[in-house]
């Protein structure tokens, strides 16, 4: 039995989850305070929030943690259901994705935990806590990446297994688009830091010959993005894990313009893809001019070496990781 804990900020927790129970080979149950999704193959425990308090309060007790609000009930009963749920099913290893508090609650069961690594500065001392304690650390981007986790210290990022993108969709060859005009598709992510419908309507003006679809809170919305992504000529993104990995099984060139994140998660994965042969155009910003060029040269680079990122396989990994991990503390 696996236990999944998913974070209910933003969508790429879930769509991990989902995709790591659809292979798994032992039961997985979700733990969240986000609802059951409708396609979950187990058991799903529905979680209190932590975050309803007008007035929280020493939330990091003292530093050592991310969120501990002191004496609030709903953290109090999310921890107990938590607990209570290990007593009962007895799992042979919690996935953590992603909390530090979760982490140790199972870990002080004698649970073995497998933690999921983002991108960013996390050397904060409840991050180094969260992982000194895991007995297994995932990335979900390929292996041999400088930069995705600066500051680290060298005896833990050795021990991070890298399993390249996840993406819920299928892994699907480039095939020149048809289409006239050729399409340039914006997917923005439920996390915020959007540029303006302004900004976009500008964009859109300065490039008649291109016709534009833009994904995301605000606009068109479509749970499940891949017909859209395959007719695209060109992808406007965040640097999102999940949306980066969705364009790479596509095989698409992008234009990568980061999001601000804690830990600069976002922009830390954007000076990374700076430096590889990805097939990108990073920009720090939502451009206001130059949309025209941008788009045509971006449509230039090939996107078959998206291969590298996502090969379709970094579910199966993940799976593997936490077979190992049961197997190795098994009882």
């Amino acid at each position: 039995m696996i236990g999944y804990y998913v974070h209910h900020v933003g969508s790429g927790h879930l769509h991990r989850a989902r995709a790591v129970a659809a292979v798994s080979r032992r039961p997985v149950t979700g733990l969240s305070t986000l609802p059951r999704p409708e396609d979950w193959p187990g058991e799903w425990v529905e979680l209190s929030r932590d975050d309803q308090s007008p007035t929280p309060r020493d939330v990091t007790a003292g530093g050592r943690l991310h969120w501990v609000p002191r004496q609030d009930p709903g953290l109090r009963d999310r921890m107990a259901t938590i607990a209570g749920w290990v007593a009962r099913a007895r799992p042979d290893v919690l996935v953590s994705d992603v909390s530090v508090e979760v982490a140790l609650l199972a870990r002080l069961h004698g649970v073995p935990v497998a933690s999921f690594v983002l991108p960013g500065d996390r050397t904060d001392p409840a991050h180094l806590l969260g992982y000194e304690v895991s007995d297994a650390l995932v990335a979900c981007w390929p292996a041999g990446l400088d930069g995705m986790t600066p500051g680290l210290p060298d005896e833990l990022r050795s021990r991070i297994t890298c399993v390249g993108g996840l993406s819920r969709i299928p892994v699907s060859d480039p095939e020149p688009s048809q289409a006239t005009p050729r399409r340039v598709v914006v997917l923005l992510g439920r996390g915020g830091g959007h540029p303006s419908p302004q900004a976009i309507d500008s964009a859109r003006a300065q490039t008649p010959d291109w016709h534009w679809t833009v994904l995301g809170p605000g606009h068109q919305w479509a749970d499940d993005v891949r017909d859209v992504l395959a007719g695209a000529d060109v992808v406007v993104t965040q640097a999102g894990e999940n949306a980066l990995a969705e364009v790479a099984a596509c095989r698409k060139p992008a234009i990568v313009v980061p999001a601000d994140r804690p830990h600069d998660e976002q922009r830390t994965t954007a000076g990374v893809l700076t430096e590889g042969p990805w097939p990108v155009v990073v920009e720090p910003t939502f451009p206001l001019s130059g949309w025209a060029e941008r788009l045509v040269a971006a449509h230039c680079l090939d996107g078959a070496r998206w291969s590298g990122w996502c090969d379709g396989k970094a579910a199966r990994r993940i799976v593997d990781v936490l077979d190992g991990v049961a197997t190795t503390h098994a009882p």
